[in-house]
């Protein structure tokens, strides 16, 4: 008797081909949690993902190219623009969506510090969330310890306004969230941040304003309470009395 090739019966996994953002939202929704352009899911990212997902982007970014007409193929300045963008999305200016906090090491207040300290400016290199245009600026914070707060070092701040503002956001949440942040690593008596920044989405676009800034600020704790210590650090920060 002839013999009949043997059917593979490997089983195919269900989600095989489903693309990988719709795996890492599936996980988001069923955690419910909300994934705005703001926020953080660097844990619902599994290892090798985030490679994937750049793939899946570039393949998108090229399908925009193609619908304003460019002649990618053609054109030697866009012919690999589309995987460009897309590792600058994932793996620069949007790198605080999908990366996980920046490790910040606190110490113990060993020597009673409670007097202001004041950390800044720190550059600021984020986007806006409505048109995805540069938002370009600085931060100053003021920090009031206590003998319970916590002491990171200076260059962590930089490192936590950094992974903060990487993301597409408004700068009046912006600010927010990296108070938040700071009040929940620190501790302190009071946290006064003041932000200034430039908009591209001002000067490149609409109105074209080239000159116009935003200047934002987030007061906690005594700050709110002391307007003479408010004073005082706003009288400090350099180049803003």
């Amino acid at each position: 008797m002839s013999s009949q090739p043997v059917a593979d019966m490997t089983p195919i996994p269900p989600d095989e081909g489903t693309p990988v953002s719709v795996k890492i939202r599936e996980r988001i929704a069923a955690a419910r949690k909300r994934f705005n352009a703001n926020d953080n899911i660097a844990e619902f990212i599994e290892p090798g993902e985030l490679e994937r997902l750049l793939d899946e982007v570039e393949v998108k970014m090229q399908g925009v190219l193609d619908s304003l007409v460019i002649n990618t193929q053609d054109d030697h300045n866009t012919n690999n623009t589309a995987r460009r963008v897309a590792k600058m999305y994932l793996n620069e200016v949007f790198k605080g969506r999908y990366v996980q906090a920046p490790p910040i090491t606190e110490f113990p207040n060993a020597e009673h510090l409670n007097e202001l300290m004041i950390v800044g400016p720190l550059t600021v290199r984020s986007a806006c969330s409505h048109h995805f245009c540069p938002v370009m600026g600085k931060i100053w914070i003021g920090i009031m310890p206590n003998e319970h707060t916590n002491v990171i070092g200076l260059s962590k701040y930089a490192r936590i306004v950094d992974w903060v503002m990487g993301r597409p956001q408004i700068q009046e949440e912006a600010v927010v969230q990296l108070a938040d942040l700071i009040m929940e690593k620190t501790q302190p008596d009071g946290l006064a941040i003041v932000m200034e920044a430039s908009h591209f989405c001002m000067s490149w676009r609409g109105v074209r304003d080239m000159d116009s800034k935003m200047i934002n600020s987030v007061m906690r704790g005594v700050f709110l309470k002391d307007s003479a210590l408010r004073r005082e650090f706003l009288s400090l920060i350099p180049g803003r009395n």
